[in-house]
């Protein structure tokens, strides 16, 4: 995560992720006009081409709150709520952490997953994850949701 601040105008951020999707590592960058919107772009970008339905999503209301507990102050926990949409419905997800950057990004890696389970869009597995697609117990969308889980992490 880079912020650049140029004088009067608005500071710009760029993000950059390195996720697996099967066996193609993909790593790649993109700016935004805040760390949030750098990592939502940087994300949505590196896994498009993989999940081209997730052209059609986006963040529609992005909020932070202080957990009240034993820590004070800027060590405290904080809770992101990320409102998600695509022209059929509209989802929230959460992300909680110390590190508000850290928290962000896992509400939005649910709402990604979250949006490839409602489309029903399956996997793509590596060589390795071939022996594991074959279990009967798990439906698509849990492997959908935990393979890409595995991707971004």
């Amino acid at each position: 995560m880079i912020d650049e601040h140029r004088g009067a105008l608005m500071p710009m951020s760029e993000a950059t992720v390195k996720v697996k999707v099967g066996d193609r590592v993909e790593h790649t960058a993109a700016s935004g006009n805040g760390p949030v919107n750098a990592l939502d772009n940087a994300l949505r970008r590196a896994l498009q081409r993989f999940y081209p339905s997730l052209a059609e999503m986006h963040l529609v209301d992005y909020k932070v709150r202080v957990i009240t507990s034993n820590l004070s102050g800027s060590a405290s926990l904080v809770r992101v709520l990320i409102r998600s949409g695509d022209p059929d419905a509209q989802w929230g997800t959460v992300g909680v952490s110390a590190n508000i950057v850290e928290a962000s990004w896992r509400a939005l890696v649910d709402s990604v997953e979250y949006k490839l389970a409602r489309d029903g869009v399956a996997p793509i597995l590596g060589e390795q994850d071939d022996a594991s697609a074959s279990r009967p117990s798990e439906s698509q969308s849990e492997s959908a949701g935990a393979s890409l889980k595995e991707a971004i992490s």
